[in-house]
């Protein structure tokens, strides 16, 4: 009797120590998600995943991609767009648009993102592509400089089509990315947007379908999806205490609930560590200033296990020094943090601000000096008239 009591005693510790060291998804977190990722966008982690690079169809969350790219052309040019019968003449959700309407391309990018209208990918898709197909074609085009290797765009709405696939992985590289634009950003963490007509000229509220940015604390939005052969989709971001984190579903029933739990484990698994701030400088040869100060490209983030207190060291490798002009935006060098001798990230440096020549400089003076003397003449010169 006492054997068996031991034995059983020590089946279930061995069960509650795989518990806690093996990863929550092989062990009791319910997703009803065919396939999900839990990601952490600062150092590409994967937290949590189930068939994370599998194939699938991923409906209304292409437009993630569609309406990254019409913000991304509208920082350039705003361009207003006249709405065609071709343009609308797609079936399914819709912002309501009709033929010879004239809006931005950022207010169809509202609709898409918003109210999920079909109309608005398409009208993108049109204005900016000339037709679907070559949109499709710039789709992955962009899909391949971010690092999307498995996916395929074959509509701008996310319709149902051959060949038209993405995965939960590549689906969180997009999030990530797209969530960098702050425009993007706005847009999908509000509950209520203003969409702008140029004709007829007016402005409409539109409503966020993202039921997460009420139901879930932190939750900063992005992008439903559903058709009948895709399932339920879902594509969303949160964020606390400077952790932020993306949540992939595809094909799940319960999605809300799904994003819940995935985010739920994140933030009770994980945190952030902000490492001291480091004064970096380096020699400056051919200017006023004796040296440069450097500073990384993004707030440096360390996301560790929260029971764990790693030793964080670091790296620089910037030039011995560096010749004036220097513009700031020139990348010079980078830090390199390591965990427990590990490395974790390297982060690019760049000047604080630009650092002029002594002969810049010298033209500069040279020139305030020749504004005063032409002036001095201009008004001696009249005097002694």
């Amino acid at each position: 009797m006492i054997t068996r009591l031991k034995s059983i005693f020590l089946i279930t510790l061995t069960i509650l120590i795989l518990c806690r060291i093996t990863p929550k998804s092989a062990c009791s977190i319910d997703i009803s998600a065919e396939s999900y990722i839990l990601y952490c966008p600062e150092n590409n982690e994967i937290l949590l995943e189930k068939n994370a690079h599998k194939k699938s169809l991923i409906a209304s969350t292409t437009k993630i991609m569609t309406s990254l790219m019409a913000l991304e052309t509208a920082k350039v040019r705003d361009e207003c767009i006249t709405i065609t019968e071709q343009m609308v003449n797609v079936e399914g959700s819709s912002m309501g648009l009709r033929p010879g309407q004239v809006l931005p391309l950022s207010s169809l990018a509202k609709g898409a993102l918003t109210v999920s209208g079909n109309d608005a990918a398409n009208s993108i898709a049109i204005s900016l592509g000339g037709s679907l197909e070559n949109f499709a074609r710039l789709m992955n085009i962009k899909a391949k400089e971010i690092n999307m290797k498995n996916t395929n765009f074959v509509t701008p709405s996310g319709l149902d089509a051959k060949d038209h696939y993405s995965t939960a992985y590549d689906l969180a590289i997009l999030a990530a990315r797209a969530m960098e634009n702050k425009d993007f950003f706005e847009i999908v963490s509000s509950l209520k947007t203003d969409v702008i007509y140029k004709n007829p000229n007016k402005k409409v509220p539109f409503y966020n379908e993202n039921k997460l940015l009420k139901k879930y604390d932190g939750c900063l939005g992005i992008k439903t999806g559903y058709t009948k052969a895709a399932g339920r989709c879902l594509v969303s971001c949160a964020q606390r205490d400077n952790l932020r984190l993306i949540a992939v579903t595809l094909n799940a029933p319960d999605d809300w609930n799904d994003h819940s739990k995935l985010f739920d484990y994140g933030f009770d698994n994980f945190k952030v560590i902000l490492p001291k701030k480091e004064e970096l400088t380096i020699p400056l040869v051919g200017g006023l200033e004796e040296k440069i100060s450097l500073e990384t490209s993004e707030p440096v983030k360390i996301i560790v296990k929260k029971h764990e207190n790693p030793e964080i060291s670091f790296t620089i490798n910037t030039p011995k020094f560096a010749y004036t002009p220097v513009n700031k935006n020139k990348k010079i060098g980078n830090i390199i943090y390591c965990t427990n001798k590990k490395i974790y990230k390297a982060y690019s440096l760049f000047p604080t601000k630009e650092y002029k020549s002594l002969k810049q400089k010298s033209k500069i003076i040279d020139k305030i000096g020749n504004f005063f003397k032409n002036l001095g003449k201009n008004i001696f010169g009249k005097k002694n008239k």
